[in-house]
């Protein structure tokens, strides 16, 4: 683990995997409501590290914070989401090949794995879910494609994620969703956050 004084009132913490950011995230929300970690204004984790902002004193926080043993996340901690999926992406049988399986194998797959959104970006909703074993990463596309339909479910490296909205995306599509994942006017706004876990079922035919 490493801090970086970044701001007057910032702090970044860098540590070495997806898994870490998750388990260091949780440990800072959970010291935040304990008042335990003063006053932090806003905590923003990403794929590697985990920013803090409004922070009164961010040379010494981070001292204190290289001090910790964080614990690992526990697999079942943390709110569920269930997100009903039909599978019938373009690339659904590409990736299926690439996973060295018959296309009618993968929604069990997807179902059988836990996920969690990691971190949030690129677009208001869009969450980067963990939790694909490594034998199932899978390359983004050689050509990106112009405009991916909302609510497609995607795949790419280490990470699966749900478009909230029509836009530009090179990851590999394999399902779709009429899940809602962002509306300004819903509380939380966001149906992934980061710590959220995720299940994909998939959606019965009629």
């Amino acid at each position: 683990m490493r801090t970086l004084v970044v701001g007057a009132q910032a702090l970044l913490i860098e540590v070495g995997s997806a898994d870490e950011v998750a388990a260091l995230h949780a440990e800072l929300l959970r010291r935040r409501a304990a008042g335990a970690l003063g006053p932090v204004r806003d905590l923003v984790p990403a794929a590697r590290t985990v920013l803090l902002d409004g922070v009164r004193d961010p040379a010494g926080l981070g001292a204190r914070i290289a001090r910790w043993e964080v614990p690992p996340l526990a697999r079942e901690e943390g709110p569920l989401v269930t997100v009903p999926v039909r599978y019938d992406g373009p690339d659904l049988a590409e990736v299926a090949r690439l996973w060295g399986v018959d296309p009618g194998e993968v929604p069990g797959i997807v179902g059988a794995t836990g996920f969690r959104v990691a971190f949030c970006g690129f677009a208001p909703g869009f969450g980067y879910l963990t939790g694909l074993p490594e034998r199932l990463h899978v390359p983004r596309r050689d050509t990106p494609r112009t405009a991916v339909p909302a609510g497609s479910l995607a795949l790419a490296g280490e990470y699966a994620g749900v478009y909230p909205r029509s836009s530009p995306g090179g990851w590999q599509l394999i399902g779709s969703t009429d899940a809602v994942l962002w509306d300004a006017e819903r509380e939380p706004a966001a149906l992934f956050a980061p710590g959220v876990r995720v299940r994909f079922t998939q959606e019965e035919r009629t």
